[in-house]
């Protein structure tokens, strides 16, 4: 491999080794891949991943910011490193009256509605996607940092989390940094989760307090957290797979009864969580129900009833009944169950609020 195809990184550990690491340094306007967080499904889990206390921040359904700071310019740039500083004046003047001369900042941009709770995430996507029309009158981003990666000459990206946090807190006031609890007791974070969920957020993330900032990474030290919702639906088309799913029956289309018409409404489609014995299952059971099918879809008679994960219900002109569940992902099959037993739509909007 040619030296000038590598990174940086990569260039300087092979010209003079760890040398040449340690002097590679975070340089301020040029941003870096945000650290990222895994998995658990539930706050017993996330905490049994870690050791003793942990800090508990809210998740939130934003816009993931880098802030960068030098002397009185200031850029903020999204997680895919794309430059969005001239569309957000409000928050560029937020950041200048931090007490800093130079520094790297990770938080999340967030549209809020009067009373706190946010709006719709295509509300906050948009004041970051495109300049806001002349005419229109655009919704303020609110700011919420979380963590420094950069500060007035130092690098903290090998420093521990719970050193970053100390650091951010003395130069951001609170009401600019994601609201945080440091515990030990599950049952104090499970409130603090509980919390957020109830203000319309989507969860929390568990975050180690020695954890360095991995960038690019999904670290083993952030650890999310959200609600996990499911409902008994029933099976109404499924659509032929690709690449290595070839020749199997794989996205389902979901439906929930409707007690008034008697029939089902659709609420949106998924093929994730098929194991490859699920996969060949259901291709087998689903083709001897079949009705009718083209090229792509294999209609059935809706009888086979599916467990289905899902973390929220959203509006949607896609379907008939105006939403849809977000990330729905199938836990098992319920053969135990007739499609009368299903869930009904009213059901599906009581177990989670509908977000606009």
């Amino acid at each position: 491999m040619l030296r000038g195809s590598l990174g940086p990184v990569a260039t300087a550990a092979l010209a003079d080794g760890a040398a040449g690491l340690r002097a590679f340094t975070l340089e301020v306007g040029r941003p870096v891949k945000p650290m990222l967080a895994a998995a658990a499904p539930s706050i017993e889990d996330a905490f049994g991943k870690l050791d003793g206390e942990a800090a508990v921040e809210w998740k939130l359904d934003g816009v993931r910011a880098q802030v960068h700071v030098s002397g009185g310019d200031v850029r903020v740039f999204t997680r895919t490193l794309d430059e969005i500083t001239e569309r957000l004046p409000e928050v560029v003047a937020a950041v200048r009256e931090l007490p800093v001369r130079d520094a790297v900042l990770d938080g999340e941009l967030i549209a809020l509605r009067p009373d706190g709770r946010p709006h719709p995430f295509q509300v906050t996507g948009a004041r970051t996607a495109t300049r806001t029309a002349k005419d229109a009158e655009p919704v303020p981003l609110t700011l919420y940092l979380f963590d420094v990666l950069h500060l007035d000459g130092a690098d903290l990206l090998d420093a521990p989390g719970a050193e970053r946090n100390a650091a951010l807190a003395r130069i951001v006031p609170e009401h600019l940094r994601m609201p945080r609890l440091v515990t030990a007791d599950p049952a104090a974070a499970k409130a603090m989760f509980d919390e957020a969920v109830a203000r319309g957020h989507e969860g929390v993330v568990v975050k180690s307090l020695d954890t360095p900032y991995t960038a690019g990474r999904r670290g083993a030290g952030w650890i999310k957290v959200k609600p996990r919702h499911t409902l008994d639906l029933v099976v109404l088309a499924v659509e032929w797979g690709h690449g290595r799913r070839s020749g199997l029956l794989s996205n389902l289309h979901l439906g929930a009864r409707d007690p008034e018409s008697g029939g089902f409404v659709m609420l949106g489609k998924t093929f994730k969580g098929l194991t490859d014995e699920l996969l060949a299952w259901q291709t087998r059971t689903l083709r001897d129900l079949a009705v009718r099918e083209d090229d792509w879809t294999v209609h059935v008679r809706p009888e086979l009833v599916v467990e289905i994960a899902f973390d929220g219900v959203q509006h949607s002109t896609r379907y008939p009944g105006g939403i849809a569940l977000r990330f729905a992902r199938v836990l098992r099959y319920r053969p135990d169950k007739s499609a009368a037993e299903a869930d009904t739509i009213d059901t599906v909007r009581a177990v989670a609020p509908v977000m606009d």
